[in-house]
This record gives C-alpha cells, structure tokens and sequence, in this order.
C-alpha cells in the first residue's frame, strides 16, 4: 500500500487544485490571496465591470504578477519572443599561476633603485 501526500488549497470550503508540493500549493495560495485583493481594488473603481469581468480581470493580473510589475513601475514591457536557441557557455580561461621567485638568487630580477648622486 502506497501513501501518497497531497496538498489541496480550498477556499470558502470548495477545493480549488490540488498539488504535489506544498511550495506550489502555497504559491497557488497566494496567487489567489492577489486575487482577491485585485477583485475588491476593481471592484471600487468607477469602471463598469460585471462580477464574472471582474474575476476574470482580477486573476489575470494575479497570474501575471511578476510581468505586471515593471509596467507598474513605469518601465515600458517587452515583447518577449520565443527564445533563441542559447549559445553555449564559453568557459573562462584558466588562470595562470603568479610567477614564484627564482631559485637561483643571481638570475633573480631585482628592482631598479635609482643612486643619489651627492
């Protein structure tokens, strides 16, 4: 006998989706927390909507939160296209080793040190 763990989001007693993980139950959750939260917002505004576009509206906008966020900000969106094929990565060239001092203190470079002349 298997035992299987399953994350359910209910709201006002209806379930609404079921999940594998509880990350993505509690996302779900928050999704429609926003949701909520914009159908109240649109729902006192002096637009026209009916129930149904209100809904309808305010989930959208919760769904797509993280691209709605720059537009709130007043940066213009960007159209996004299918992404092209990415270029591997180049890998860094590998460092090379700091030069030890020579052995042989004759073959040493030693700093020029200009004489004072009296």
């Amino acid at each position: 006998m298997a035992v299987i763990v399953k994350y359910i989001v209910v709201r006002n007693g209806e379930e609404k989706m079921t999940f594998a993980t509880k990350k993505e139950a509690d996302a779900y959750d928050k999704m429609l927390d926003i949701a909520d939260n914009l159908f109240d917002f649109l729902g006192s505004a002096d637009v026209n909507l009916d129930e149904d576009q209100q809904e309808a509206i305010s989930l959208f906008m919760a769904e797509k939160r993280d691209e709605m966020m720059p537009i709130l900000r007043g940066i213009s969106p960007t159209k996004k296209t299918t992404p092209a094929k990415a270029a591997p990565a180049k890998k860094a060239a590998p460092k090379k080793p700091a030069k030890a001092p020579a052995k042989n203190p004759a073959k040493a470079v030693k700093p020029k040190v200009a004489a004072k002349k009296k």
